[in-house]
C-alpha cells in the first residue's frame, strides 16, 4: 500500500471537503483516515490515503490538487508517508 498525506488549509467555505473528496474518488484513491476542524473561520483537514492504484501519475494529482486548492481558496499538499515522517521526526 502506497500511502501519502494531504492537507488542506485555507478560509473556510462551503464545499472544500466535497470537492477534495469528490477529485480523490474520481481518481481512485482512497480516504483511509481523515480529520478537520474549524478555528476562528480557518478550515484545516488532515487526510491519510492509500494511492496503490490512482487514476493517474503522482505527479499529476499533486498538480491537480494545487490547481483545486487555487480554484476554492485553500492550500492543498500531498507528501508521501515516508517523507511526511522523516520531515517531522525531528
Amino acid at each position: 500500500m502506497k500511502k501519502c498525506v494531504i492537507t488542506v488549509v485555507g478560509k473556510d467555505t462551503v464545499g472544500i471537503i466535497a470537492k477534495v473528496c469528490s477529485y480523490l474518488a474520481d481518481n481512485r484513491i482512497n480516504i483511509l483516515d481523515i480529520s478537520q476542524t474549524i478555528v476562528s473561520g480557518y478550515f484545516n483537514m488532515m487526510m491519510i490515503v492509500d494511492m496503490s492504484q490512482p487514476a493517474k501519475p503522482y505527479d499529476d494529482v499533486i498538480s491537480d490538487l494545487d490547481n483545486l486548492g487555487d480554484e476554492i481558496g485553500v492550500a492543498i499538499k500531498c507528501q508521501r508517508e515516508e517523507i511526511f515522517d522523516m520531515m517531522h521526526r525531528i
